[in-house]
């Protein structure tokens, strides 16, 4: 599978698990140290991904948290399962 199609899954299954997943430069907050990550904000949960990274490191950031999720009653493709399981 490439890597936009388990970037896609990963969105998928984020979405099946009430995580929304954006995308933002994060470089934009000069005075902040940011990075990647999960944060609740007004109750839901949230992901968000540093733009401005390569598709791999997107999909290693968000399957080492999803990883974390419980998604065993939701359906992932194997190959997805296994890339969260080489990623926990």
């Amino acid at each position: 599978m490439k890597a936009e199609q388990i970037y896609g899954s990963l969105r998928d299954l984020a979405d099946r698990l009430d995580i929304r997943v954006t995308e933002q430069n994060l470089s934009a907050f000069k005075d902040l140290k940011t990075r990647s990550g999960l944060c609740r904000i007004k109750g839901s949960l949230r992901f968000i991904l540093d733009k401005r990274l390569p598709l791999n490191q997107k999909n290693t950031l968000l399957a080492e948290c999803l990883a974390t999720m419980p998604h065993e009653t939701v359906y992932v493709a194997p190959v997805v399962r296994e890339f969260l399981q080489k990623h926990s």
